[in-house]
């Protein structure tokens, strides 16, 4: 997700790239520039997505910055991967590196984070029908559980909660909460930015008093923020698509004491291959930016057996020793259209957001 500040800067910086975007679109110029660029570049472009979904369902009050593409869009996205790059899956690329041999020109892979259900509800067909391979990095305690993700409710009790305040001295927030679902959300997005700045106790604390006192417990299931089951990555692993670990209770793992990052690390790892047959080869660190994976996850993530792992750092990466378990990513968001997309994949240097260092909050 985008979180550049201030707000202004966002739209200033989107409504450029987007009209440059367009202009290069229609003059036919993505196509010749990406191969131009193939030709001095052997890097990997790893696209990231989070949910797409079909219209939004009436009433939703989930975090809609996960919402990366509508189907409609999505399948004209994969479409263009398919005819003008070379989609490949992570076992393809480790089986490169192994042999010594160079990437394929223009090289793309697909992948998702969380586990969201509408991953195999709308996405999952559609890569299908399509012949597209992704990896879906799925929180394994969720996958368990069906318990909708933290983070996600945090926005849902701000969306939905009949309070009219917010206090949160640990995060220097005090203001009212606006009656307009789209304000509420403005609001929300910059709680759970802060929030991310805080240690993994501190966060899990603040989200449970939230629910304690506006009598909003995070329920076993709901509708609109429902993980995938066992059952359907099974379907989608036996037709294709690929597996891979986001940790157990999606949680930032350098924000976690060391015994509690290795085991997000090594139970995520064995219950995959409990589950679908194998191990996991790749990791996704759960929220993934400058603050959420460091050397010492780094190191952790390969003593648990993984042997690739993907940061949301915005950018490419050329696989290779320093940056194996760090590789970047583009994140794909739904106000990019198809021609803004296909520049974001053609010259990512040029289109793409670029990531921001969150500052740290400390509680108290």
């Amino acid at each position: 997700m985008r979180h550049d500040t201030p707000a202004t800067t966002i739209h200033t910086s989107s409504g450029r790239r987007q009209a440059l975007a367009r202009i290069s679109h229609r003059a036919g110029l993505l196509p010749p520039l990406a191969q131009a660029r193939a030709m001095l570049r052997d890097d990997l472009r790893i696209l990231a997505y989070h949910r797409v979904l079909e219209p939004l369902p009436p009433g939703f009050s989930f975090d809609l910055e996960l919402v990366s593409a509508w189907a409609e869009s999505f399948r004209e996205q994969m479409a263009l991967v398919r005819r003008r790059f070379h989609p490949m899956r992570f076992d393809e690329v480790l089986a490169c590196l192994y042999a010594g041999r160079r990437l394929p020109r223009n090289a793309v892979l697909v992948t998702f984070d969380d586990g969201y259900d509408d991953n195999y509800r709308v996405a999952y067909p559609i890569l299908h029908d399509l012949g597209v391979s992704a990896m879906f990095f799925v929180s394994t305690g969720h996958i368990d559980s069906g318990v909708p993700y933290s983070y996600d409710w945090l926005v849902h009790m701000l969306c939905v909660t009949e309070a009219d305040t917010l206090s949160l001295p640990e995060l220097q927030i005090a203001c009212a909460l606006p009656p307009d679902l789209g304000k509420r959300r403005v609001v929300a997005a910059n709680v759970l930015d802060r929030l991310k700045g805080l240690d993994e106790g501190s966060q899990a604390r603040i989200i449970a008093r939230l629910a304690r006192e506006w009598r909003l417990p995070i329920p076993h299931r709901h509708a609109d923020c429902r993980p995938m089951t066992w059952a359907q990555l099974r379907e989608m692993q036996d037709n294709g698509m690929e597996v891979g670990s986001h940790g157990v209770n999606h949680r930032m793992l350098a924000k976690l004491p060391p015994a509690l990052m290795k085991a997000e690390l090594v139970e995520s790892r064995r219950r995959i291959g409990v589950e679908l047959g194998r191990p996991a080869q790749v990791v996704s660190y759960p929220v993934g930016g400058h603050d959420a994976f460091n050397r010492e996850v780094e190191t952790a993530a390969r003593a648990a057996g993984y042997e690739m792992a993907c940061s949301y750092v915005a950018g490419t990466s050329r696989p290779g020793p320093d940056t194996l378990f760090s590789l970047r990513r583009l994140p794909i968001e739904r106000d990019m259209d198809q021609a803004w997309f296909e520049a974001v994949v053609a010259l990512p240097e040029l289109f793409m957001h670029r990531s921001r260092r969150r500052l740290p909050n400390h509680a108290g």
